[in-house]
């Protein structure tokens, strides 16, 4: 965000990016820990969610399946334990699964505002619709953790830059489109179920940020509303 004074239109207090420490999550030295033989609280669950024989006892098989969930989502300690984060994250992914094409079952999303992007901060999906019709989504996002939560209500995209970095953290933001200070959709290299979440942004794949990009454009309105489980 190097030339924020310049252009005068984000504030200095930066929220929604990603810092080194949502980075630390993926570190080696977690890939590294031993697998733990303890049966956790939620070892039913996780084996059921992994495909695995679910006798709520743990294994040598089940931890290494445990521990390469937790390795690829960036889990620490990654040590194989079936834990309240990782059936966290497990138990979010079933109910994103079940949304299917509908996400704005509910309603929350205005379809009296055309095109708009649509975050749900509770099921972490957005979803981009003109009215009443889906136009691309549902896909998974990554917002902000606790303490740097994505603000919620009716927002607009007021900037793009699609080679944005971030002279806060260092840190490149491909694909940013602001919408409320600091907070902006982009892409990241992380996993959309990495915890605990990002400083505010909705954190997206390449693939979904190139697609917002395409697709949306300054002026289009965002609604984003709920409450990120943990926050």
């Amino acid at each position: 965000m190097g030339d924020i004074r310049r252009r005068g239109v984000i504030a200095l207090g930066v929220t929604g990016l990603v810092a080194p420490l949502a980075l630390a999550f993926t570190a080696a030295p977690a890939q590294a820990a031993s697998c733990t033989t303890r049966t956790g609280p939620y070892q039913k669950q996780v084996e059921k969610f992994l495909g695995r024989p679910v006798d709520g006892k743990q294994s040598a098989a089940d931890c290494t399946a445990i521990r390469a969930f937790q390795n690829k989502h960036g889990i620490t300690p990654a040590i194989g334990y079936a834990g309240p984060v990782t059936w966290g994250v497990m138990d979010l992914m079933n109910r994103q699964k079940a949304v299917g094409n509908k996400p704005n079952k509910d309603g929350k999303c205005p379809v009296n505002k055309g095109r708009i992007a649509c975050v749900n901060l509770t099921l972490q999906l957005s979803w981009i619709q003109d009215g009443g019709k889906l136009v691309y989504g549902p896909v998974p996002v990554r917002t902000g953790r606790d303490g740097y939560e994505t603000r919620t209500g009716l927002k607009k995209i007021y900037w793009r830059d699609i080679d944005h970095v971030s002279t806060i953290y260092d840190v490149p933001m491909p694909y940013s489109q602001f919408f409320d200070g600091g907070q902006a959709f982009h892409s990241v290299g992380l996993s959309m179920w990495n915890p605990p979440g990002s400083h505010g942004c909705v954190n997206m794949t390449t693939k979904d940020a190139k697609k917002y990009w395409s697709l949306l454009k300054t002026g289009d309105d965002v609604f984003v509303y709920g409450r990120k489980p943990g926050t």
